[in-house]
């Protein structure tokens, strides 16, 4: 039987300082047979993103090393940022890949959290596939208060008692959402405008939650760096909607009010199933590199 392998795609609370990320990373990749495919910094959501993949055991190692490595060089009290987070490092996502399956990547998310509660004293929140609660299987139904807005009600509201971990948050590290899901593409619009109302609307006509595309969520920025609004999305099921259907939809939504597409943007890696040259071409995403933004690709690169 082949080994399981996982992706592991860890965000941490960090877009500014590359030399912070890169400490981290190193880190992670010192466990054997664990290979960084991607690390991608935002500034203006001051947020990394890193994808990794490697045996489910070795992984699992690497997360935990991860987490304790941004509690050294992150601190929430002095973060402000465009995107939501509640930690240093704020979620630890598990993917099946080659050989795996959604067991053992729900067994790793539970096997990581009660190391990371236990070991480093973050309290620890079990979310999507991984969830213990289903009022946690979505990411914002409890991270939407951030870390300052969790900090007095962790311990106290019965609703937001750690699955593992202490019943508090961590002064300076917050928490961490660790979980198991689907290949969860983030991908983002920008828009040849500086009007961030377009973004928050077209952004709420296409997130499922308000009506539009299952499996979509979405929010609106300003990217102050690009002086551009941004159409912010996460693709939880690239099979149910793909990234040609919103970037039409967004497209279309945007023409509607005058105002063209800049460019797409691809954060961290996709599956070969999701995109290809010809999607990369049609959707504005510039510089498409197989080798570098396809998980397949980046593997094969590697000699994986």
């Amino acid at each position: 039987m082949p080994t399981p392998l996982l992706e592991f795609v860890p965000n941490f609370s960090e877009g500014k300082d590359r030399a912070k990320v890169d400490r981290i990373v190193r880190v992670m990749t010192t466990v054997a047979g664990v290979r960084c495919l991607g690390t991608e910094l935002d500034a203006s959501h001051n947020r990394a993103v890193v994808t990794l993949a490697g045996p489910a055991d070795a992984i699992g190692e690497a997360a935990v090393l991860g987490a304790a490595a941004a509690m050294a060089e992150i601190d929430l009290r002095a973060h402000k940022g465009e995107h939501k987070r509640m930690g240093a490092m704020d979620v630890c996502p598990f993917v099946p890949l080659a050989g795996a399956s959604m067991t053992d990547a729900i067994a790793t998310a539970y096997r990581v959290g009660e190391r990371i509660g236990a070991v480093l004293g973050l309290p620890v929140f079990l979310y999507a596939d991984a969830c213990r609660r289903e009022s946690r299987r979505v990411l914002g139904n409890f991270r939407n208060k951030e870390f300052e807005g969790l900090l007095p009600f962790v311990g106290k509201d019965p609703e937001l008692t750690p699955d593992f971990g202490p019943e508090r948050m961590h002064p300076s590290a917050g928490a961490v959402a660790v979980g198991a899901r689907k290949f969860l593409i983030a991908y983002n619009v920008n828009l040849a405008t500086a009007d961030v109302q377009l973004a928050k609307d077209i952004a709420k006509a296409v997130r499922e939650k308000d009506g539009g595309f299952k499996k979509v969520q979405a929010m609106g920025f300003f990217l102050d760096d690009k002086k551009q609004a941004q159409v912010s999305m996460n693709l939880l099921d690239f099979e149910v909607t793909s990234i040609r259907t919103v970037f039409d939809k967004v497209a279309e939504l945007a023409a509607a009010k005058g105002v063209q597409v800049a460019e797409s943007e691809l954060v961290g890696l996709a599956p070969a199933a999701a995109i290809d040259a010809a999607v990369a071409a049609h959707v504005k995403l510039p510089k498409f590199d197989a080798k570098e933004q396809v998980v397949e690709g980046k593997l094969a690169a590697m000699g994986g």
